[in-house]
């Protein structure tokens, strides 16, 4: 196990994750010719779309293996590394958080001339939350305008890490042609771009030898720093070995005390060997991660499983996929003992028995079968009915629950019908396959209008998976305008009862309840509680007046939004020994909801989205101009190279067609990136509009062909 790495390649849109993979298969003898973007050649962006448009949308895994080539803080055998490209664009965040739920190490990748973008500090803080250890890589070091130490310097400032510099670059822009090893002192010098195999170690360079000593000294006192023995020879002023510092180095890494920094190119296949060497030195392998915690479904108490393949066996499933040609993967990281193909598993959390059909190794869409998937692995699981991102898989003797995964919610909607009666029905399976596949699109139906709405992070997520549609499943369909998905919420307390009575000869219908309704903080979601004493209410109708509650929320009072951040208490009622039943309480819990919330003084809520704009700076004044015509609030501007970068706060209603706007104004040369912020409550004379529109009679989407 400890010759196996299982990492994650993050970053912000276009800095280069699937280049530098691509060149990572390569040189690990996993593809025999090296994959470009721009052609559409990669190995991991596999599907149409991300071919077309030379983004990665899908998280591709795939395994390959790599000998250290110097001595360093581990043996320098063959070892196995799971790797998994993900997305760069906001709207695919969820590929980003499922992954770096499973993964073990991080590299994170960054434009050596733009620095660390908006979508870097994103993935970053999500890589926190899981407390994964990475090292950074400076790509894109033969660009206009790169900068190695004004990267590592942002690394310092915006990310709040301790980057620890190992490669200084050779030149740069045009002129890059190498890196030099602080620690071994050597110089490797890349002679062309055509595939980067084969370099040349040599001297560190005459004109660059007091700069070495410089970082070199720093390197070392930054790693002494971390370790007692290391500081005490660094103190008595002798000087460590390159095998003790690689050691105390891969200490501190794992501790998410210091992140390992390199440099390269990796279009121009510069750079990309010694961050395999990285990798191996000094990422975690499922030894060195802590044993993995859950809870007991029955008792709810804290269980831990040993990162061992002896122990009982637990999985987290963390993807699923439709394959064309074996029907429905799902991806697990094994966490402990050992899967055999053809076996059974326990679904913990759903509490279901699944049966295990074929195992495989995944290598971007192709694969490989195995017999047996041990702890530390990731593995794709063909037969699993029942098992959706999330859920774990386990020992049936041994049940437990791991922690899940969280989402974002979704910001965006739109309607969408089939164009024929024959799509019908494959509209239905078509859309639920491709939720399956991706917890933040979600489906529902309009009550009032009958029409499906589908939501998700963005317009891009929604034309892609409109156009997976198409091409997968072979659905024709008309889709609306998108429309932004608002929310209610109360601003107030409130009480109200709710009656259900029904006679109708023979046995009646009686449920009665007592609702107070309280604030909630932004984003803290919905809370029921119980606060019948007495027996007012018999215990076993509680989860019936709850269930009424739920349903009511999912459609608010003002315009029919759904209502979040409130909690709602049941604190008194009434029933009939003969006709009180479990429907009549859950009408009486969704009649008392409604009129509660009508009370609380209800607000609607809309999506707030961070905005960053890169402009030349002669166009400054008219771009923050528009933003403040589009309710934005303008959150600061920093220069960077020829380019100032703004950022801001704008509502997502406010952002149609904004890049079409943006370009015209800016003589198609600034670009902008935007992510979901926050929800906060619409201005009165907003939300009146929004209320008029929401009447049925003005409901109706606007037909447009996709």
């Amino acid at each position: 196990m400890n010759l196996i790495r299982n990492i994650g390649i993050i970053a912000h849109i276009d800095a280069g994750k699937t280049t530098t993979t691509e060149r990572v298969l390569f040189y690990t003898g996993k593809s025999y010719k090296i994959g470009d973007i721009d052609e559409g050649t990669t190995q991991m962006d596999w599907m149409e779309q991300e071919k077309e448009r030379g983004i990665t949308i899908m998280s591709a895994a795939t395994t390959t293996f790599w000998t250290p080539t110097n001595v360093g803080a581990v043996p320098q055998e063959e070892h196995r590394i799971n790797i998994i490209d993900t997305p760069g664009h906001v709207d695919f965040t969820a590929e980003v958080e499922r992954s770096l739920r499973v993964l073990d190490g991080g590299i994170t990748v960054l434009d050596a001339e733009e620095g660390v973008q908006s979508q870097s500090e994103t993935v970053w803080h999500q890589a926190d939350k899981y407390k994964v250890p990475r090292i950074c890589f400076a790509n894109k070091m033969d660009k206009l305008g790169a900068d190695f130490f004004a990267t590592v310097a942002d690394i310092r400032e915006k990310l709040g890490a301790h980057p620890v510099i190992l490669a200084l670059p050779i030149g740069a822009e045009s002129s890059f042609k190498g890196v030099v090893l602080l620690l071994e002192q050597k110089a490797l010098i890349w002679k062309s771009d055509e595939t980067g195999a084969e370099y040349d170690v040599t001297d560190v360079p005459a004109d660059m030898t007091d700069e070495v000593k410089k970082y070199r000294g720093q390197l070392i006192e930054q790693i002494s720093e971390h370790d007692d023995k290391l500081l005490a020879k660094f103190l008595e002023g002798e000087e460590p070995t390159v095998e003790e510092l690689k050691k105390a180095l891969r200490k501190a890494t794992l501790a998410y005390k210091l992140v390992p920094t390199f440099c390269g190119s990796s279009l121009r296949n510069k750079g990309v060997q010694p961050l395999l060497d990285a990798v191996v030195d000094y990422l975690p392998s499922p030894v060195d991660v802590p044993d993995i915690v859950g809870f007991d479904p029955k008792t709810k108490e804290e269980l831990t499983r040993p990162n061992d393949k002896k122990a009982p066996f637990s999985a987290l499933a963390f993807k699923v996929q439709t394959d064309p040609h074996v029907g429905r993967l799902t991806y697990i990281r094994v966490y402990s003992g050992t899967l055999p193909a053809g076996s059974y598993a326990l679904n913990s959390t759903k509490g279901k028995k699944e049966r295990v059909g074929r195992l495989l190794l995944m290598h971007a869409n192709t694969r490989e079968e195995i017999s047996q998937a041990y702890a530390g692995e990731i593995v794709a699981v063909v037969g699993l009915k029942d098992t959706t991102t999330g859920d774990t898989l386990c020992d049936e003797q041994n049940p437990i629950i791991l922690e899940g995964i969280s989402f974002t919610e979704p910001v965006i909607s739109l309607a969408i019908e089939p164009k024929t009666k024959a799509d019908q029905e494959k509209m239905g399976l078509a859309l639920n396959r491709l939720a399956d596949e991706d917890p933040t699109f979600t489906i529902k139906s309009d009550p009032e209008t009958g029409q499906t709405i589908i939501s998700g992070m963005g317009e891009l997520h929604l034309e892609i998976l409109v156009d997976r549609m198409k091409r997968e499943f072979k659905v024709e369909a008309n889709t609306g305008r998108p429309q932004v998905a608002y929310k209610e919420t109360i601003t107030a307390t409130a009480e109200a009862e709710g009656k259900y009575i029904r006679q109708s000869g023979g046995r009646g219908q009686y449920g009665h309840c007592f609702i107070r309704v309280e604030p909630k903080d932004r984003g803290e979601g919905y809370e029921f509680v119980s606060e019948v004493t007495g027996g007012a209410i018999p215990r076993e109708f509680i989860p019936a007046v709850e269930k009424g509650v739920k349903e009511a929320m999912a459609n608010g009072v003002i315009a029919g939004f759904p209502l979040v951040d409130v909690k709602a208490a049941v604190y008194d009622g009434t029933f009939h020994d003969v006709d009180s039943s479990e429907v009549a309480f859950k009408i009486a819990g969704s009649i008392a909801l409604q009129a509660a919330i009508k009370q609380a003084s209800p607000v609607l809520l809309e999506p707030i989205m961070k905005i960053e704009v890169s402009t030349p700076e002669q166009f400054m004044g008219e771009v923050i101009g528009d933003l403040s015509s589009k309710r934005g609030q303008v959150l600061g501007t920093k220069k960077r190279g020829q380019v100032l970068l703004i950022t801001a706060l704008v509502p997502l209603a406010e952002m149609s067609q904004y890049a079409t706007i943006l370009r015209s104004m800016t003589q198609g040369r600034a670009s902008f990136y935007m992510e979901p912020s926050h929800y906060e409550v619409v201005p009165d004379n907003i939300a009146q509009g929004i209320i008029q529109k929401q009447k049925p009679d003005a409901a109706k989407p606007t037909e447009q062909k996709t």
